[in-house]
């Protein structure tokens, strides 16, 4: 995945921003005002910290050399992703949108019904 391709599949998520609170080459990307992904876009090679399930952040360490424990973040809710060619494109978006889901499942309902999430219950669906 390229930097571009991360950069892209992160705003590509509904309500999702990028700022720049620790340094200029530091990608933050939130949604809701809460982060869900960061990346030093420019960095070799690239990487992205996402949040994840505990138990599945452990499995995951345990499958995936390329996965290791959040840099400089919660290590129990954080992993870091190195986007070095060793796990398929499908996979990471994936765990992007599992970190953005975590934290858009944590938002006020309003919020997530205004973002269009599917995980929230409308009222057409009681």
């Amino acid at each position: 995945m390229t930097p571009d391709a991360l950069k892209a599949l992160c705003l590509g998520l509904n309500g999702a921003s990028e700022t720049f609170p620790f340094d200029a080459e530091t990608s933050v990307f939130k949604v809701g005002g809460k982060i869900f992904a960061i990346s030093a876009l420019d960095s070799d090679p690239l990487s992205v910290s996402l949040k994840c399930e505990p138990e599945i952040a452990v499995r995951l360490r345990e499958a995936h050399p390329a996965i290791t424990p959040g840099w400089h973040l919660n290590k129990r809710h954080w992993n870091t992703v190195r986007l070095d060619g060793s796990l398929p494109d499908p996979m990471v978006e994936e765990l992007v949108e599992d970190s953005y889901d975590l934290i858009v499942a944590k938002l006020p309902r309003a919020q997530q019904l205004r973002l269009d999430w599917p995980g929230v219950r409308r009222p057409e669906d009681v």
